[in-house]
Parts: C-alpha cells; sequence; structure tokens
C-alpha cells in the first residue's frame, strides 16, 4: 500500500485559496455573491490556534459575516468542537481589536458566524453534511445544552457537488489534482513516481498550473515524503 501523509492536502488547500482573488472567487461560489474586490475580505486566520496546537485553514471577514474554513482529508466528527475553539479565540480577537465592552450596558455586535469544513477523505460521504456540537455532548441534542454550533461539511471529492464546483474552477482544479494524484498511487508502488505522474499531467492540462509550475521540485519532495490515504 502506497503511504503519504494527508497533511499535503491540507497545505495544499491553505495554498490554493490564501490568495485573496481566490478565496473571495470561493466566496461567491459558495454564497451566490459577486463581490469583486478582494480587499473586501477582512483575513483573520490563526497563524497557530491556542487550543489543540492546531491551525485554522482559512478565517476571514466579509459584509458582517465571520467565515472559517477548513479542509479535512479524513471524516472527523469532532470538527464542531475544534470550530468552537477556533471561533472562540477569532472573537477574543477581534473584542480586543475593536475594542468592545463585554460589561456595559449597551449590546456588543459581533460578526455572524459560518463554519465549512471541505472534506476529501477516502470515507463515502454525502455531498452536505451538518456536523453539530451539541451531539458532542453527554445526553446530546436531548439534554438541551446552551451551547450550539454547526459545522457544514461539503464533499469536494472529484465527482461530488458538481454545481459548486462549476461556480468555482480553483476548487474543481484542486478536486481533479486530489484524484490524478490517487489514481497515479494506484499504479504503481513507487509514490515519488506516482506524484511525479500526476503532477506532470495536471501541468499539461493546465490544473492548478499556477501552483504546481512554480511549486513543481518542492512539491515533488514534499507529496513524496508526507502523503498518505491514496489506496
Amino acid at each position: 500500500m502506497t503511504k503519504v501523509n494527508k497533511k499535503y492536502k491540507d497545505r495544499l488547500f491553505r495554498l490554493v485559496f490564501g490568495d485573496r482573488r481566490r478565496l473571495l472567487d470561493l466566496y461567491n461560489a459558495l454564497n451566490g455573491s459577486h463581490y469583486e474586490d478582494p480587499d473586501a475580505l477582512e483575513i483573520t486566520t490563526l497563524d497557530d490556534a491556542v487550543y489543540l496546537s492546531m491551525k485554522n485553514d482559512l478565517s476571514f471577514l466579509v459584509n458582517g459575516v465571520l467565515n472559517l474554513y477548513e479542509h479535512q482529508s479524513t471524516y472527523n466528527p469532532n470538527m464542531p468542537v475544534r470550530g468552537f475553539f477556533y471561533l472562540a479565540d477569532v472573537y477574543r480577537k477581534y473584542v480586543v481589536e475593536h475594542k468592545l465592552n463585554l460589561y456595559g450596558s449597551r449590546l456588543a455586535k459581533l460578526p455572524a458566524p459560518k463554519y465549512l469544513v471541505f472534506y476529501n477523505g477516502r470515507k463515502e460521504e454525502p455531498d452536505r453534511k451538518v456536523l453539530r456540537l451539541s451531539d458532542a455532548f453527554q445526553g446530546g441534542r436531548n439534554a438541551e445544552p446552551c451551547l450550539e454550533l454547526c459545522a457544514v461539511m461539503l464533499n469536494i471529492n472529484y465527482g461530488h457537488n458538481l454545481a459548486l464546483m462549476e461556480k468555482c474552477q480553483r476548487l474543481k482544479e484542486y478536486s481533479i489534482f486530489v484524484d490524478t494524484v490517487r489514481i497515479q498511487c494506484k499504479k504503481t508502488s513507487d509514490p515519488k513516481h506516482a506524484v511525479t505522474k500526476a503532477v506532470d499531467i495536471c501541468i499539461e492540462k493546465g490544473i492548478l498550473r499556477d501552483v504546481l509550475v512554480i511549486k513543481r521540485k518542492h512539491y515533488n519532495h514534499f507529496l513524496c515524503t508526507n502523503l498518505r490515504d491514496y489506496t
């Protein structure tokens, strides 16, 4: 079995959509909006989350909404718990930066949260699935907990969420690239050859070409030594 570390997909996802213009395109595709100015996004991504030694993939403010985008290459039912910690840290930072008084008689206004998980693991999942924080509590939702957080998980494996893919070419190309790597990994026991072949195929077809051409040498080494979950 060819084994490669799943972290490459997490990091690649951040690289593919880390640019404001690309991130805005993804946001527009998801929300049916037509924003054109990348500066409309206020990036709030945390370099290092305080809890669980995790990283927040992408988070940003636009039109009064705090958007948190996470990538997962394996199914993880704990995403709402992780999102709760992430959002708490982002809101804490927001309160400080905007000098909001949480002890006064006036209501402190906060941006509304929206949490999306982009999933492309091997486990078969529907196009869309809602994961809830309350499911993690003892007693579940029947206990009527005072806290709730919903993470909308979108399956971005090739062949899923076709309408969304057509709206965001970048997301479609990312999906095709991951699928191409998987296909090549099945054809050989040599991960270096499989990754090199997949990168070459995608560059030739114009798939994520801007990223792969510049990072070809880096990714041929990085993907081969750090990938898994392809067989």
